[in-house]
């Protein structure tokens, strides 16, 4: 039975259903040989450090090119989060008919999972179209699982990355907790970007200020109304879930990333609901500024997608002042270890809970949706070996590299044509809250949104991603590959951020890789002209779309 949830809660978005079904798309593939002793392997051509979405797309890239591969997954969680509650394609925000191969491809076997089970087809990949793809997570794990396989990937999780051992720009191997690791040419497919500052590759965090690469967007944004609420305590202490009284100078860069979160799967299904946890140590004091938040007006609450199943995907609210995201949580998870991303990790979901318990138990909040949320609980069928609640956290934005090219607002809005493009990326600038600004007086602002900027209503711009966007600087590292925390500023990733597009771009790596690899070449000599023809083969649309020429971006704001 479909949830339904009151007008009063903002962001339930409804799906209707594609019932039409694609046929799976045929790939030139490199026969393998079955690999022996899998679980010994410590040498391959590539190695791919970091099982994300760009990370496994890169790993089946290189292997259907001929190469020998090894996927290192620091956890033991593979897909990123496109198996870990992220079930809500973002590309119905983008020209679908842009993001075709593996991509294209892991969408088309999730909809034959589906149907060959009898299920109705919960979308059409064949039509690229704005309508909504939705899958559950363990239907998305069993299709990377199988794609890996039959790619003959060898897929180790629990390799903690310890140190790089390199010869000169070039790395030779990766030093794990569990064995050290050697291949020709390298992939980093992490979203913290571990491997490249590893090996000493340049690398920023945080936001730029806006004369750096001249972007309206970059520096401090403030397109939230001003919540007319008291941030500070009885002492002028700063209210817990406040991240700071000074936001600095408006121009300037700052260290701050987009706010991380869980996404929730969730049912009111009695029959495959289970209660989300009590959290420990609850203290009702920790959400004070949120009930002076509702005494106020405020949003509060998170967004709501419908799923196959009778399950619903929970999301942080961009558009809220207070929901699923920790505003400042995230800000040291780059620089932490494992046991401290495990904390950092912890804190997050302590908070998940929390905030889930504020919304169904206070009395400050309304009861109508009090009540809507207390009817939602984790599904028995998801995640079993994590207690149900999902594995992975959303880190929307972590390093970035500073390599041959950086992608700035400019190519996205101005100059999005290049000559050496790898993938075509379309997906709206959005960036979620970076802090929460106690202001002297009184009033309380989010800081950091980027609310989406579309060419058209329902879609982004779209622009060419350059091959020497994934390219270290050759002086720096000449076998390494970087496809998911790439070159790229704070407004550039606020579009490059999602699956799909780290999906297509970590497959052109990966088709880089073994290329390099088989030719012994440094990643930055490789001919464009070959790579070119073998993205073809693979499936990637490199022409820019035949749109109207592009209107002056608006700036939105709510």
């Amino acid at each position: 039975m479909m949830i339904r949830l009151p007008t009063t809660l903002v962001g339930l978005i409804l799906v209707v259903n594609a019932t039409l079904v694609a046929q799976e798309p045929t790939v030139e593939v490199t026969p393998r040989p079955k690999a022996t002793n899998r679980s010994n392997a410590t040498s391959a051509d590539v190695i791919v450090y970091g099982a994300t979405p760009g990370g496994f797309c890169a790993a089946i890239a290189a292997a259907r090119e001929g190469a020998s591969v090894i996927l290192l997954e620091p956890t033991d969680h593979i897909g990123g989060m496109s198996t870990g509650g992220l079930s809500h394609c973002d590309s119905n925000q983008m020209v679908r008919s842009t993001v075709m191969g593996l991509f294209d491809e892991w969408h088309t076997r999730v909809v034959k999972d589906y149907t060959d089970r009898g299920f109705e087809a919960p979308y059409n990949p064949a039509k690229k179209d704005q309508t909504r793809w939705t899958f559950e997570p363990h239907v998305a794990m069993r299709v990377t699982l199988q794609m890996l396989e039959q790619a003959g990937v060898i897929v180790l999780t629990q390799r903690y990355l310890k140190s790089v051992t390199m010869v000169g720009p070039r790395i030779t191997s990766l030093v794990t907790n569990s064995g050290t690791f050697t291949a020709r040419v390298f992939v980093d497919g992490t979203y913290e970007g571990d491997l490249m500052a590893a090996a000493g590759v340049d690398w920023t965090i945080g936001r730029e200020g806006r004369e750096e690469y001249h972007e309206s967007l970059a520096g401090k944004q403030y397109p939230k109304r001003k919540m007319i609420i008291n941030g500070f305590d009885a002492e002028g202490k700063l209210l817990p879930l406040v991240t700071t009284d000074d936001a600095g100078n408006e121009e300037v860069g700052d260290g701050n990333v987009m706010t991380y979160s869980f996404r929730l799967c969730l049912t009111e299904d009695p029959n495959n609901r289970l209660p989300m946890p009590e959290p420990a140590n609850y203290d009702p004091a920790r959400f004070e500024i949120v009930r002076r938040a509702l005494q106020a007006g405020t949003r509060v609450g998170f967004d709501l997608y419908p799923l196959p199943g009778g399950k619903l995907d929970g999301n942080n609210s961009i558009g809220g002042q207070f929901s699923l995201g920790l505003v400042g949580g995230g800000i040291d998870w780059h620089s932490a270890d494992e046991a401290g991303r495990k904390m950092i990790w912890e804190v997050h979901k302590q908070y998940t809970l929390e905030f889930f318990h504020f919304l169904t138990t206070d009395p400050a909040m309304p009861a109508e949706i009090r009540n809507t949320y207390a009817r939602l609980g984790l599904c028995k069928d998801e995640f079993a070996t994590y207690n149900h609640f999902s594995p992975a956290l959303y880190v929307r934005e972590s390093r970035r590299m500073k390599g041959v090219y950086v992608i700035s607002q400019k190519d996205i809005l101005e100059q999005p044509e290049k000559d050496d493009p790898i993938a075509i990326s379309s997906f709206p600038i959005d960036s979620h809250d970076c802090q929460r600004v106690a202001l002297e007086g009184e009033g309380v602002i989010n800081e950091g949104t980027i609310f989406p900027v579309r060419r058209v209503p329902g879609q982004g711009y779209a622009y060419h991603v350059p091959y020497r966007s994934i390219l270290p600087r050759p002086a720096e590292c000449d076998n390494l590959l970087v496809p998911v925390a790439l070159s790229c500023t704070h407004v550039g990733i606020s579009s490059l951020r999602i699956e799909g597009t780290w999906m297509i771009i970590g497959q052109s790596a990966g088709i880089a890789a073994a290329l390099a690899a088989d030719n012994d070449l440094a990643v930055q000599e490789l001919s464009y002209p070959k790579l070119r023809k073998r993205l073809l083969v693979q499936g990637q649309a490199l022409d820019l779309p035949d749109v109207p020429a592009s209107p002056v971006a608006a700036i939105p704001s709510l």
